[in-house]
C-alpha cells in the first residue's frame, strides 16, 4: 500500500533511486541543447492550450484552447480563426482524437465538476458528460486511452487525492461514468499527462519533482521518480506542466524558467538537456506535437500561449507486442473478506443440466463460495482458510456415488473434502484428512485409469504429497502413495486424466510435468521456464481439453496475463491474453491472478465452447472485496487462433 511521506523523508528515500533514473546522472551541459524558436511575438490569449494531434481528423484544425472568460472552449485553425466553440467557464484541458471526432476533458469552473464533451468532423458538439462531483477540489486532469480503446479520465486533487474514471468506449462517451479507483498522489500536484502507447502516467509534485505511475486500470498503485529537485535530481526549483510524445518527455520548471527534455531508455527516463526560457513569465503549461522537422510547442505562461518550434526528435521507443485484452463477461459476487482473500476456482459440470453447473472459489480468509454461471453466490461454507480447490466426479462415499471437491485447509494443514450432489450441485462438508505438511498451499486432483481419485497437495518448501482417496467406509480416508519435491515454492498444479500427466508450477522458476500415477517415478521434465513470455510468479494452472487439441493455461502473474501452451510436448507457446474491463457491462478486468480454471464442456449460450474462470487480485470499478471473472473460451480461441 502506498503511504504519503513528508517531504524531507521522501527526498532522502529517493536519493538512490533518483540518481539512477533521473536527470541527476547526466550532465545536460555535456550535450548540445536543441534550439527553441518562438514563432509569434504576440501570445494567444488563453488559460490553457493544446496542439491538436495530426491524425487526419480536421486537417484544418490546429489548436484547442480554453479562453479566460465565458468564451469557453475553442478550436482554432492554422491561421488562428475559430472553427468550433462551446460557451462556458472552464479550467484545464486534455483531448484524444479518433477516426470520427475528438473527446475533450476540462473542468467546469461554475459547477466544479470535470466534464467530457465530444465534437465530430462536422463541428457538432455532443451533450456534455459530467463526472460526479468529487469530495476534493480538482487541480488537474488528463485523459488516457488503453489498447482496448477504453478512455479514462484522471483527476488530480488537493492534498494527494486523485481518482481514475472510465468515461468512454471506442471514443463513445458512456451514459454513466464509472469510477475505477482512488489514487494516492503527491500532495502538491496540479498537472498530469499519459502516454497511451506505454500506459505511463506522469504527475508533478511542485516542490519535489516528477513521478510516473502505470495508468492501466488494473495496474498497482506504485510510483517511481522521473526527476526530482536539486541537489538530488536535475530540476532547479519546481516541477509543473509536462507533455509526452513518443520517446520523449518535456517538463517545465516555472520558477527557474527552464524546459527539461527527457528521452526514454527502455523503461527509464534519462535527462537529455535543459533549455532556458528567456522572456517567459513563469510558464506552467506545455503541449507538444511531433513533426518530421522536430516538435511544435505551445508554451502557456501568465500572458497566454506562445507558439514555438524545437529542433529535437526523440528516438522512437521500441515497440512491444500487444497482448490481446479480452473483456470479462461475468463477475461473481465478492468474497466475504477484504484484502487478499479470493484465491483459486474450480468448475463443476452438471452432467444432467450443464446450464446449472457451478463455480467453486476459495476464500483463503474463511471458506468456500459456490456460484452459478450468472455469478450469483449460492452457498458459502465458512470452514476455514481454504487455499486451492479442485473437483472430480464419481467418488464412492459409503455406497453412494457423489462428485467430490477437495481443498487445502491452511488452518489445519489438511485436505478438506466436500461431496457435491450430482443432480443439484449442492455441496456438503464430509470431513478432513490430516497431512504432515507444516504450511499447506496448493492442491489439485487426479483420476487414474482404474477410477481411483487422488489429491495432490504441496508445502511452501517445495514438497508434494499424493494421496489416494477412499470413501467406501462412509468417511473419507487418504493413503499417501507418493512424495516428491521441487527446488523452491510451488502452488498451482493440474492433472491430465486422459494422458495421466501432472503439471506443477514452481513460482519463480518453471512449470514442470511428470507422470501422474501414484506408483510412477517422479521424474520432472521442464515445460517452460520463467523468462520470455512467462513472468513470475507462476500461479494457477489449468487444462483445456478440446476435440482437436489440448492446451495448458498458466497464470503469468508478473505481467497480469494468461499464457496458453500446447499441453503435449514440445509444449509450443500459442500466445497470451489478458482479461480486461467490459465498459458496456461495467465489469472491471482481472489482474494479479492467483488461481484459474478452464473447461471445454458446452455449458450453453456464450459458454458453448467452454469457459475460463480467473481470480481477480485487484477489484476495481468500484473498489471492493476480490471476486472471480468469467470469460468465454471462444474469445480466447478466436484471439489466439486456437483449434
Amino acid at each position: 500500500m502506498y503511504m504519503t511521506l513528508h517531504k524531507p523523508m521522501l527526498l532522502s528515500l529517493c536519493i538512490a533511486l533518483a540518481a539512477c533514473q533521473s536527470g541527476a546522472d547526466i550532465e545536460p551541459g555535456n550535450q548540445a541543447a536543441p534550439s527553441l524558436s518562438i514563432k509569434a511575438s504576440t501570445p494567444l490569449e488563453a488559460e490553457s492550450a493544446q496542439l491538436i494531434s495530426e491524425t487526419g481528423f480536421w486537417r484544418d484544425a490546429s489548436q484547442l484552447v480554453v479562453r479566460p472568460d465565458s468564451r469557453g472552449l475553442q478550436i482554432l485553425d492554422v491561421q488562428g480563426a475559430v472553427i468550433g466553440d462551446f460557451k462556458g467557464r472552464f479550467e484545464g484541458l486534455d483531448h484524444r482524437i479518433g477516426a470520427q471526432g475528438m473527446l475533450i476533458a476540462t473542468l467546469d469552473s461554475k459547477r466544479q465538476q470535470a466534464m467530457l464533451i465530444g465534437i465530430d468532423s462536422q463541428h457538432r458538439w455532443s451533450q456534455p458528460l459530467y463526472i460526479p462531483r468529487t469530495s476534493f477540489a480538482i487541480e488537474g486532469l488528463c485523459l488516457y486511452r488503453d489498447a482496448a480503446r477504453n478512455s479514462f479520465l484522471f483527476l488530480v486533487g488537493e492534498e494527494g487525492i486523485g481518482e481514475q474514471w472510465l468515461v468512454a468506449s471506442d471514443m463513445r462517451p458512456l451514459a454513466t461514468p464509472q469510477r475505477v479507483r482512488g489514487l494516492s498522489l503527491p500532495p502538491e500536484s496540479g498537472y498530469c499527462q499519459v502516454e497511451d502507447q506505454t500506459g505511463e502516467l506522469i504527475v508533478n509534485e511542485e516542490g519535489v519533482g516528477l513521478w510516473r505511475y502505470a495508468a492501466a486500470a488494473e495496474a498497482p498503485l506504485v510510483r517511481q521518480p522521473v526527476d526530482i529537485v536539486q541537489p538530488f535530481g536535475g530540476i532547479a526549483e519546481a516541477a509543473a506542466g509536462m507533455a509526452l510524445v513518443p520517446g520523449g518527455l518535456l517538463a517545465l520548471d516555472p520558477e527557474a524558467g527552464a524546459l527539461h527534455l527527457y528521452g526514454q531508455d527502455a523503461d527509464t527516463w534519462r535527462s537529455h538537456s535543459v533549455i532556458p526560457l528567456e522572456g517567459f513569465d513563469e510558464p506552467e503549461q506545455i503541449s507538444a506535437r511531433l513533426t518530421e522537422r522536430g516538435l511544435e510547442l505551445l508554451l502557456t505562461d501568465e500572458r497566454g500561449a506562445h507558439t514555438a518550434r524545437l529542433d529535437w526528435q526523440p528516438p522512437a521507443p521500441t515497440s512491444t507486442p500487444v497482448i490481446p485484452m479480452l473483456p470479462a463477461q461475468v463477475q461473481t459476487d465478492p468474497v466475504p473478506h477484504l484484502g487478499d482473500a479470493a484465491d483459486d476456482p474450480a468448475i463443476w459440470v452438471n452432467a444432467s443440466d450443464r446450464a446449472r453447473s457451478r463455480v467453486l472459489g476459495t476464500d483463503k480468509k474463511g471458506g468456500l463460495g459456490v456460484y452459478d454461471l450468472s455469478s450469483k453466490q449460492l452457498q458459502y461454507l465458512p470452514v476455514g482458510r481454504l487455499n486451492n480447490v479442485d473437483v472430480r466426479t464419481g467418488f464412492v462415499l459409503g455406497g453412494k456415488r457423489v462428485d467430490l471437491a477437495v481443498a487445502s485447509n491452511r488452518d489445519h494443514n489438511s485436505l478438506h473434502l466436500f461431496a457435491i450432489d450430482p443432480a443439484s450441485g449442492q455441496l456438503s462438508d464430509i470431513g478432513q484428512i490430516a497431512t504432515p505438511i507444516t504450511d499447506i498451499y496448493g492442491l489439485c486432483m487426479f483420476k487414474d485409469r482404474e477410477g481411483a481419485i487422488h489429491a495432490i497437495t504441496n508445502d511452501k518448501n517445495g514438497t508434494f504429497l499424493q494421496y489416494r482417496l477412499d470413501g467406501t467406509g462412509g468417511s473419507p480416508r487418504g493413503e499417501l502413495v507418493r512424495q516428491f519435491k521441487v527446488g523452491s515454492q510451488p502452488e498451482g498444479c493440474v492433472a491430465d486424466d486422459r494422458t495421466q500427466r501432472l503439471f506443477v508450477g514452481e513460482e519463480d522458476e518453471a512449470v514442470w510435468t511428470l507422470d501422474a500415477r501414484g506408483d510412477a517415478p517422479a521424474k520432472l521434465e521442464k515445460v517452460i521456464g520463467v523468462g520470455g513470455p512467462l513472468h513470475d510468479d507462476v500461479e494457477g494452472l489449468a487444462l483445456y481439453q478440446g476435440e482437436k487439441a489440448d492446451y495448458l493455461v498458466i497464470s503469468s502473474q508478473g505481467n497480469d496475463s494468461y499464457l496458453v501452451l500446447d499441453a503435449t510436448a514440445p509444449y509450443a507457446v500459442r500466445g497470451a491474453f489478458r482479461v480486461g474491463l467490459n465498459a458496456e457491462l461495467g465489469i472491471d478486468g482481472a489482474s494479479e491472478t492467483d488461481g484459474l480454471e478452464v473447461t471445454s464442456a458446452n455449458l450453453g449460450g456464450i459458454w458453448s465452447r467452454g469457459m475460463v474462470v480467473v481470480q481477480d487480485g485487484r477489484k476495481r470499478m468500484p473498489e471492493g472485496a476480490q471476486n472471480y471473472k468469467y470469460l468465454p473460451w471462444a474469445a480466447v480461441a478466436d484471439a489466439l487462433g486456437l483449434d
